[in-house]
């Protein structure tokens, strides 16, 4: 292990021991070093992130700043999962992502990011609100009105006013 100024409990589950000098991390004998400095490496890993996601979230940004190594093991899950070619083309998992987003009320920009990539990538205004739709049986409304609110922003929807003869009449 890696004398530090603090540690992770050693186990069996792959833990990572952390430097405070620089982003040094070692997992199953393997260390990756990034120096707290190199500011051009974690500028870089942030312009490579745009181009391939479309996006940039906050976090994404400040954990490049700040623990580089950390960030890079988690984008390569959402790589794994979510960015590489597989069966599902980007344009579906991006209405998934924008329906799992919707069901657990994600921060508003997050699901926006998402919205714009679908956008992006083919999906349908039209296409995008029914993905959101799917949340109202299993998430409920509240869940659904956070999604679609968000997607209206995006998209620029306009509703319907009702009539002024519908609308009731209010006595003094």
């Amino acid at each position: 292990m890696i004398n530090s100024g603090f540690s992770l409990p050693s186990n069996n589950y792959n833990m990572l021991t952390i430097t405070k000098k620089d982003d040094e991390k070692e997992a199953d004998g393997m260390t990756e070093r990034v120096p707290a400095d190199d500011a051009d490496a974690r500028q870089e890993y942030v312009d490579d992130m745009i181009r391939r996601r479309g996006y940039v979230l906050d976090y994404h940004k400040v954990m490049a700043a700040q623990d580089l190594p950390v960030l890079k093991a988690a984008d390569g899950l959402v790589s794994a999962a979510y960015l590489a070619e597989r069966s599902l083309d980007r344009r579906t998992k991006e209405l998934l992502f924008v329906l799992s987003l919707t069901v657990v009320r994600a921060e508003r920009h997050h699901i926006a990011s998402h919205i714009r990539v679908a956008l992006k990538h083919g999906a349908t205004p039209q296409e995008i609100l029914e993905a959101i739709e799917i949340a109202l049986p299993q998430a409920g409304v509240v869940a659904f009105q956070h999604g679609f609110d968000v997607w209206r922003e995006v998209v620029g929807a306009e509703g319907i006013d009702p009539s002024p003869d519908a609308l009731p009449e209010t006595r003094n």
